[in-house]
C-alpha cells in the first residue's frame, strides 16, 4: 500500500475515505482536518485563548499537540482524581501529561488535585454518597465538569477543549436515541455556547475524527499516552454502544461517520430545535458557579451530604 501524496509506503490506512498515507503526510492530514473542523463549526479564532482538558489518554494529548502546532493559545488542565488503589491510574496518567509537557517547552499545565483541594478523592467522595452502589461515573463527570468550567472561568480562558472523538459523540448520540432522550440529543453538538454568565463555552475540535485516527497520530508523531482504560469504565453501556457501531463499521466503513454527521445536518437544520427547553440558571450561593437547583450547586452539595440522598 503506498501513500496517496508521495508513493512512499503507507503507514495509515483510512477506509471511509479510500485514502492511505505515509508517516509525513498522514499528521499533516491530521492536523489540517482538526483546523477544517474549527473553521466549519466556528469554535474559536486565533487570538483566544483555550483551556485543554487532559487525561493522558491518546485524544485530549494530541488535540493539544495539535493547537500547539496551529499556533494556538491553548494551555493545559489535568484534574488528579486520585483513582488509584491498586490500579495506579491517577499516577500514571498525570505522568503522561507532565512527561508531554516538559517535552514542549512553553506549554502550561494547570492541575487540580482534588483530594489536596476538597479533602477526598473520588473513590473515597463516591463511596460516602453512594455508599458502594454502582460505578461512580456519574459523580465522576458531576465534579469534571464544576473543575473545567471553574478553572476556565477563573483563568480568563475563552473556551474549553475536549479530546471527544466521533467514537465518542456517535456512542452518546446513539445512547439516546435509544431512550429517546430529546433534550440531550437537541443539546448534543460540537460547540456548546456559554448562554449563561459563569458557564465557559466547550467544543470538540476533533468531533469528525475517529477514534482510531487520533490513536494513529499519537503514535505516529511519537506521544506517550496511557494505553489503559479507567478501572471504572469497565463494562460502561458506552463501551458497548461503541462495539454496535464498531461492527457496524466494519460491514460498512463510514457508517459511523454517516450515522453522526447526518445528526449534524439534521440539527442545523433546526430538527431538534423545539426539544432545546431553557433552564433559567442562578449562582451557587457557596461557589458562585451556574445552577439550577436552589441554594446549592450539586457539585457543593456534594462534599456536604453524609449519605445519598
Amino acid at each position: 500500500m503506498k501513500c496517496r501524496k508521495c508513493g512512499r509506503p503507507a503507514v495509515f490506512n483510512m477506509r471511509r475515505h479510500k485514502l492511505a498515507l505515509c508517516e509525513v503526510h498522514y499528521p499533516e492530514w491530521f492536523v489540517t482536518q482538526t483546523e477544517r473542523a474549527i473553521e466549519k463549526y466556528r469554535m474559536f479564532g486565533p487570538d483566544e485563548r483555550v483551556l485543554v482538558a487532559v487525561s493522558g489518554g491518546k485524544d485530549s494529548l494530541a488535540l493539544w499537540d495539535v493547537l500547539l502546532k496551529l499556533d494556538h493559545h491553548a494551555d493545559g488542565l489535568y484534574i488528579d482524581l486520585g483513582i488509584d488503589g491498586g490500579t495506579g491510574y491517577s499516577t500514571a496518567s498525570r505522568e503522561k501529561v507532565e512527561q508531554f509537557v516538559a517535552q514542549r517547552p512553553g506549554a502550561r499545565l494547570t492541575v487540580v488535585d482534588i483530594e489536596a483541594e476538597y479533602g477526598e478523592t473520588l473513590p473515597q467522595i463516591a463511596r460516602r454518597v453512594r455508599r458502594g452502589r454502582g460505578k461512580p461515573c456519574s459523580v465522576c463527570g458531576l465534579i469534571k465538569r464544576h473543575v473545567m468550567n471553574r478553572v476556565t472561568r477563573d483563568g480568563g480562558y475563552d473556551l474549553l477543549a475536549t479530546g471527544h472523538n466521533l467514537d465518542d459523540e456517535a456512542a452518546v448520540l446513539f445512547g439516546n436515541l435509544l431512550h429517546w432522550q430529546t433534550g440531550y440529543i437537541a443539546r448534543q453538538a460540537p460547540v456548546l455556547p456559554a448562554n449563561d454568565e459563569g458557564l465557559a463555552r466547550k467544543v470538540k475540535p476533533f468531533c469528525r475524527l475517529y477514534e482510531r485516527e487520533t490513536a494513529a497520530y499519537a503514535l505516529i508523531t511519537g506521544i506517550d499516552y496511557i494505553y489503559d482504560e479507567c478501572p471504572h469504565a469497565i463494562g460502561a453501556t458506552s463501551i458497548r454502544h461503541k462495539g454496535i457501531l464498531n461492527h457496524m463499521e466494519e460491514e460498512s466503513p463510514g457508517a459511523k461517520s454517516q450515522f453522526y454527521l447526518g445528526f449534524l445536518r439534521a440539527r442545523k437544520e433546526g430538527f431538534f430545535q423545539e426539544r432545546t427547553e431553557k433552564v433559567e440558571l442562578h449562582p451557587c450561593a457557596n461557589c458562585g458557579q451556574p445552577t439550577s437547583a436552589p441554594g446549592l450547586c450539586a457539585f457543593c452539595r456534594l462534599w456536604k451530604r453524609p449519605v445519598t440522598d
